[in-house]
């Protein structure tokens, strides 16, 4: 017989807890909070309101939770680093509000060596079995799929859609609005706006559906159509394929911003499979 899914509990209702979940009695849990059975909740954690907690969760460490959350059956969140390098110091994982976060999902604190905290915004989808390690920072409105791994030191920009089964690099940068196609293996930055897929991951042009449903305009989709073209399917070197798009930049924060992502890069951004290297 299936469990039914916890429903959201009045907005000034106390804490709803299952008889069988241990919630310790440090725990912060906001108005209308509901806990699921099973679920274990650890001294050092706090909930905002409405936050539901299914079946069989586990949220420990210095963990915060906002408003309007979901955790499905068999989240692992606020787990120590997978980290030999981590020696027990605190460390947070910071989360904001209206996120859900499905079944499976393991999400660690950070380390003295990152900054000390993991984050993730809000109103993002973390689908079943994704990972996310120490020291990560997730924007809002992000989607990681079914499957996928974050290593350690990530950043995920606002809007960013990477598929299933995908795995990334420590310290890669993942750019607002991209998306990666499934079982990619990203070892470099992702541009902000691209479609990007394969093994290594490669650009393969501009994200258009997701900069539609982003309300982009057509003008700014058209400068930057040009821009990647000029940057990701020229035979210029990136120096100077960025010289030259920049002459283009005024008055558009989108390629403004695609032009300071690409040039604070640190690994190098993923290429066209059609571009020579530098």
């Amino acid at each position: 017989m299936t469990a039914r899914r916890a429903q959201p509990a009045p907005a000034d209702a106390p804490p709803a807890i299952h008889p069988t979940a241990i919630v310790h009695p440090e725990a912060k849990l906001g108005d209308g909070v509901s806990v699921g059975p099973y679920t274990v909740v650890g001294a050092q954690v706090a909930i905002g309101p409405r936050t539901i907690l299914g079946a069989h969760c586990v949220v420990e460490g210095r963990t915060t939770i906002g408003a309007d959350c979901e955790l499905f059956t068999g989240a692992v969140i606020g787990s120590i680093p997978q980290d030999l390098k981590y020696q027990g110091e605190a460390s947070l994982l910071l989360i904001g509000d209206r996120n859900k976060i499905r079944e499976y999902v393991t999400i660690n604190v950070g380390t003295a060596g990152g900054g000390g905290k993991t984050v993730i915004g809000s109103d993002c989808l973390l689908m079943a079995y994704a990972h996310v390690a120490h020291d990560c920072v997730v924007g809002d409105h992000v989607v990681i799929a079914n499957s996928a791994a974050l290593a350690g030191h990530i950043t995920v920009e606002d809007r960013a859609v990477i598929g299933g089964l995908v795995g990334v690099h420590q310290f890669v940068r993942v750019g607002t609005l991209s998306i990666i196609g499934g079982c990619s293996r990203v070892v470099q930055d992702i541009p902000p706006y691209a479609t990007c897929v394969g093994y290594p991951a490669a650009v393969f042009g501009l994200n258009n559906e997701g900069l539609r449903r982003a309300g982009v305009s057509p003008e700014v989709k058209r400068r930057l159509h040009r821009a990647f073209r000029t940057l990701f399917h020229s035979k210029l070197s990136m120096s100077h394929a960025l010289a030259q798009v920049d002459r283009d930049a005024d008055r558009c924060p989108e390629l403004a911003h695609l032009l300071a992502f690409i040039r604070a890069s640190k690994r190098g951004v993923a290429r066209s499979v059609h571009t020579p290297g530098i």
